[in-house]
């Protein structure tokens, strides 16, 4: 058994992880922070066989081959106060689903003021259209977190349950099939949301990277 890892070698790696950590760790005052992101090419997956349900002494089945029935994508913005969860399914993540997203959480969120949204380097993100749309929209701030530090953002460990508990075992015919399950699994979870607890300091995760970069390079240079 072996485990992967990748030491991001971002130039601006300590200053963004402070901000990021920061957020989580002191949130400013009537502001609402959230990790938010796209899960893309979500694949609607049909068996060629129908499995075998679970029952006593036997664990559920489902066939190794499948039908592709087309794809989606997932946008979400994990509320890093309370857990709840903002979507949105489309078909596709470019520049206009990203704004539409956008505007999204603008709507739901009135009577808030100062609204910070952790993202990753993604183009999408950085669109000129969507730089004008932010520079009319001053409370909204973003914060990029480093590159290859995708476990920096907590959106992506709900991503991760949402694989596991529904979208893995699925079985759907077609991409609304998908899109209805993913939608009925969000608004359960929003009835009774737990937020993510960050505990870790930057100065604690900072000193494991330099560690991990000082193994790479006694590996390199042996």
């Amino acid at each position: 058994m072996s485990r992967t890892f990748k030491v991001s070698k971002d130039p601006q790696f300590a200053e963004k992880l402070e901000d990021v950590v920061g957020l989580y760790l002191n949130p400013p005052e009537h502001a609402l922070v959230f990790c938010v992101d796209e899960k893309s090419q979500i694949q609607a997956l049909d068996r060629t066989q129908p499995g075998l349900p679970l029952k006593k002494g036997r664990c559920g089945t489902m066939t190794h081959d499948y039908k592709r029935n087309g794809t989606a994508t997932l946008f979400a913005a994990l509320n890093t106060l309370d857990g709840t969860v903002i979507s949105m399914c489309d078909d596709r993540h470019r520049h206009q689903e990203w704004l539409k997203f956008l505007r999204l959480i603008d709507d739901v969120n009135p009577g808030w003021g100062e609204i910070h949204l952790i993202a990753d380097n993604y183009a999408t993100h950085k669109h000129p259209k969507v730089q004008r749309w932010l520079a009319r929209h001053p409370r909204f701030h973003m914060h990029f977190k480093p590159t290859s530090s995708s476990w920096l953002n907590m959106v992506e460990r709900f991503f991760r349950d949402l694989t596991d508990k529904r979208i893995r075992r699925g079985v759907f015919r077609d991409v609304e099939e998908l899109i209805v399950a993913i939608e009925h699994y969000i608004d359960h979870h929003n009835q009774a949301p737990k937020p993510f607890i960050w505990t870790a300091k930057a100065a604690d995760i900072l000193e494991k990277v330099k560690r991990a970069r000082a193994k790479l390079n006694n590996r390199h240079s042996a």
